[in-house]
């Protein structure tokens, strides 16, 4: 009977085990990724306006890793406000809206985000975007998640009407438009979205030919601006 020595057969098994190591893939770590849509100077995007459409990409590959839809409510006021805590206090609470996903992450990679919405109101749509290296296993869904920021207003025309047709009757239309932030938040004169802090004006073509500017005034009713032309 032949007897291996000791000291051989250590090299035989860690031979072996390192033939297995290099030919084994790495395991993929499922990878937890919160990600939020703030309106600048206000409260989050969430599903009373539509949500928000959320892709997260490789950078240096392009692949398209996961895509989804922010759900949930605008947030707490007095937290998304920043009115207490300072600058770096927390932003959300659990029914703050947002986009959560599993990514299956074998090596850290530089993925970017982007948001495209409210898709409750396309016409006042934004693309925003942002990137950062995620780690294999390290989570992005503590404290306020991965955010973005949303800037701009929802403005709608309420009236007159795109089907208007003018004539050489009429000699003033009058212009109504409901304007609020990405989030919906309202805008009142003193109010936490002040209107008396807001420039509203309507930019007024006909024929092609650029009629003018004329300022819009707080109608009296909250997130309404008016004025004729």
């Amino acid at each position: 009977m032949n007897i291996v020595p000791h000291h051989r057969l250590l090299v035989l098994v860690i031979g072996i085990v390192l033939c297995l190591g290099a030919s084994a893939p790495l395991l993929a770590e499922p990878t937890h990724v919160v990600i939020r849509v703030l309106s600048r100077d206000a409260k989050f995007v969430g599903s009373s306006m539509g949500g928000v459409q959320i892709a997260v990409r490789d950078v240096l590959s392009g692949e398209i890793l996961a895509s989804g839809v922010t759900a949930g409510s605008t947030g707490d006021t007095d937290l998304a406000m920043h009115r207490q805590g300072g600058r770096r206090a927390l932003l959300v609470d659990d029914n703050t809206a947002a986009w959560r996903v599993t990514l299956d992450l074998d090596a850290p990679r530089l993925l970017e985000v982007t948001a495209v919405g409210p898709l409750g109101q396309m016409q006042a749509a934004h693309r925003v975007s942002a990137s950062q290296w995620v780690i294999p296993g390290r989570h992005l869904d503590g404290g306020n998640g991965w955010i973005l920021e949303l800037p701009g207003f929802v403005v709608d025309i309420l009236d007159p009407p795109a089907h208007i047709k003018l004539t050489g009757a009429i000699t003033e239309v009058e212009v109504t438009a409901n304007v609020v932030l990405m989030c919906g938040c309202p805008i009142e004169p003193d109010g936490l979205w002040d209107a008396n802090a807001y420039e509203v004006r309507a930019l007024v073509v006909h024929d092609g030919e650029n009629i003018g500017a004329f300022p819009l005034a707080y109608a009296g009713q909250t997130s309404r601006f008016e004025t004729a032309v």
